[in-house]
This record gives structure tokens, C-alpha cells and sequence, in this order.
């Protein structure tokens, strides 16, 4: 994204990113429900991007006064999302790990974030064409 979008904005396309791949990995664990010996996977980014949020993307550097411009931009733009084998479920007897209505609800809770998450890009990205064509 162009040097123009805020943080929040950069916040929002990582956490848009991220919930796609989650979305694509739990799809995933759901089809290979009945596979046998298909270990399921998992997909973490809340934390790095809170850490990222909230260091502000600072490293080793300061201002020697306070009018000075900010000396480093957000790492928000650099977080990745973790995807490794889900360690918080239970093998079946065919050696699988899939928990289907976890899944389900790890689906289901993916998409409303995803939705939120474009519906609040939308309102910011609104305001600025307001801002530029009607906010003389």
C-alpha cells in the first residue's frame, strides 16, 4: 500500500492476509476430516500483530528532540502468520486430527473478522474519497 495509508490501515490489510490464509487452512483440515493420518493445521497472527501494534515498529532509534518526524515506520507491514500442526487436539483411531466442529468455528469466527476488517478498510477508504472530492 502506498506511504499515504495509516497504521490502522496496514493493521487491517495484514489481519485481511492472514485471515485469508486461515480461512484456506481450515478449509483444508475440513476436507481432510476423513484422511486418514492427515495431521491438522492451525494459523496464529494476533499476537505479532499486537507486538508490531504496539512497539510501533521502533527499533533502537530516537529522537533527540520532540518536534523531530518519526525516525522508522510500523513493522505491522512485516508480520506473518504461523501455520503449524494444531497441538490442541486429539488423534482418532486412524491417526487423524481434525476436530470438525472446531473447525466450523474457526471458520465461522474467521469470516466475521474478515468482514469487519473490510467493512472498517471501506469506511476509512470512504472518508478519504470524501476528504478529496467533497470535503472542501
Amino acid at each position: 500500500m502506498s506511504k499515504m495509508f495509516d497504521v490502522t490501515t496496514k493493521a487491517l490489510e495484514r489481519s485481511l492476509d492472514s485471515l485469508q490464509l486461515r480461512n484456506t487452512v481450515t478449509t483444508a483440515n475440513i476436507a481432510n476430516a476423513e484422511t486418514p493420518n492427515y495431521k491438522a493445521k492451525k494459523v496464529d497472527f494476533e499476537e505479532e500483530l499486537a507486538s508490531a501494534l504496539m512497539q510501533g515498529g521502533a527499533k533502537n532509534l530516537s529522537a533527540t528532540d520532540a518536534g523531530h518526524f518519526p525516525l522508522s515506520r510500523p513493522a505491522v507491514a512485516a508480520v506473518q502468520a504461523d501455520v503449524y500442526d494444531n497441538p490442541d487436539v486429539n488423534h482418532s483411531n486412524d491417526g487423524n486430527t481434525v476436530d470438525l466442529e472446531k473447525e466450523m468455528a474457526t471458520l465461522s469466527e474467521s469470516t466475521i473478522r474478515y468482514r469487519a476488517a473490510t467493512q472498517l478498510i471501506n469506511k476509512k477508504l470512504g472518508a478519504m474519497k470524501y476528504v478529496i472530492g467533497e470535503g472542501r
